[in-house]
């Protein structure tokens, strides 16, 4: 085996795995940024042992296997250094207590380290930086996509939040009443972006990272399970149940995305979307609520042609009273098109063209382009998608919007 051939093993497998490798170590050392630079070292290992002895049968369980070697090693020095310390009269006052035994305790790692790194110690975006960081694995250019926001601002964000937790000495523990609740609205956002990052990557070959979808899905469903009377958990899993019943029609053979009007809906997950309705039934009428609310519009209609778009224009119209957001304006544009044609929805998405956060987003000239496309304007539509697929980063959508474009060109 090549140096090449280990390089690229050891970053797929850590890719997958860093998120339980590190809430694994994080269990045992207590501090998450310790956790995730011993899973470093555990990565460090593996391009430097694997190239003499080939892949591991199980290259996840080696690298979590190594890092907990580590992590134990650690504490073990700790240890003696805090008997050392005792000897002469004198404490370690930096080892935690014991973690108390709670019956409602939540049992997986993955949740414990999302909790952890939503400490209130943490401003609200630098919580779920941090947490994107470490559950999913994502690179910072990942996450300011995600934030809409410039990848130093990110990566600064999540510098300052490891050295906050540090400071801090903020424990890897479960929170328990009061606390859990206060954490509990970035904890649902964390998953929500993370379930959003692998249904439509940022970048990549690929426009699907289903690992993350499953994790995030896993999640919610976990969290719904322990917080049974929260009614946004619920509403959270309902979109999340809608959309991954998507997933499997959301591509086809070679790869290639597939838009919503063109999907197979036989193809769509029939056990998922009835656990999201099941979910929706236990929703308030939060914002989660209110998305998965538009989903099951989606997942009601038969054909794409039955869809009930001027409900869905109204659900975004609530959706965006209660998050005024551009991005929620963008969709609700989208919805307005089809309930009440392409001219009205353009004059909304080019009143979006002055926001900020929208500059560099690929979504808004692709939407405008669609617009166009429909009032009969080639020329600009092709403009449009072109500029569309200079923004993107995801390699997929840059061939299908590049197609779009073509098209037009061809027409």
């Amino acid at each position: 085996m090549t140096e090449r051939d280990a390089a690229v093993a050891v970053e797929t497998v850590f890719r997958i795995e860093s998120a339980r490798i590190i809430a694994g170590v994080a269990r045992i050392v207590r501090d998450v940024g310790i956790a995730e630079e011993l899973a470093q070292d555990a990565l460090v290992a593996a391009l430097e042992q694997w190239p003499q002895s080939g892949i591991p049968d199980n290259p996840g369980a080696w690298l979590t296997a190594t890092a907990k070697r580590r992590a134990i090693d650690l504490v073990r020095r700790r240890e003696v250094y805090a008997r050392k310390l005792a000897e002469v009269g004198r404490s370690l006052e930096d080892v935690p207590p014991p973690e108390p035994a709670e019956p409602d305790g939540i049992d997986d790692d993955l949740l414990r380290l999302i909790f952890t790194s939503c400490h209130p110690v943490l401003s609200p975006e630098a919580r779920i930086a941090l947490t994107l960081r470490l559950l999913g694995g994502l690179t910072t250019p990942e996450i300011a996509r995600a934030f809409l926001a410039p990848e130093p601002t990110v990566a600064q964000r999540i510098v300052r939040a490891k050295r906050a937790l540090a400071k801090a000495r903020v424990p890897f523990e479960v929170p328990y009443g009061e606390d859990r609740t206060e954490r509990l609205s970035s904890v649902l956002e964390v998953l929500y972006l993370v379930f959003n990052e692998g249904y439509s990557a940022t970048a990549g070959d690929d426009l699907l990272r289903p690992q993350l979808c499953e994790d995030a899905l896993r999640l919610a469903r976990v969290l719904a399970g322990l917080m049974p009377a929260e009614p946004e958990v619920h509403g959270l899993v309902a979109l999340l149940e809608f959309q991954a019943s998507r997933t499997a029609a959301r591509t086809g053979p070679d790869g290639r995305p597939v838009l919503l009007a063109e999907q197979n809906r036989a193809r769509w997950d029939g056990l998922l979307i009835r656990r999201g309705f099941d979910a929706l039934e236990r929703a308030g009428t939060g914002p989660y609520a209110v998305q998965a609310a538009i989903a099951a519009c989606h997942a009601k209609a038969a054909r794409y042609q039955d869809t009930d778009w001027a409900t869905i224009a109204a659900l975004y119209g609530r959706l965006l009273v209660l998050t005024p957001s551009p991005v929620v304006a963008l969709n609700r544009a989208v919805a307005v098109s089809m309930a009440q044609g392409p001219a009205a929805a353009l004059e909304l998405v080019d009143a979006l063209a002055a926001e900020p956060a929208l500059r560099g987003y690929h979504l808004l000239p692709s939407v405008r382009g669609d617009l166009l496309a429909r009032l009969g304007r080639a020329a600009e539509a092709r403009a449009e998608f072109e500029r569309a697929a200079e923004l993107t980063r995801n390699e997929r959508e840059r061939e299908l919007l590049r197609g779009r474009a073509a098209a037009l060109g061809a027409g």
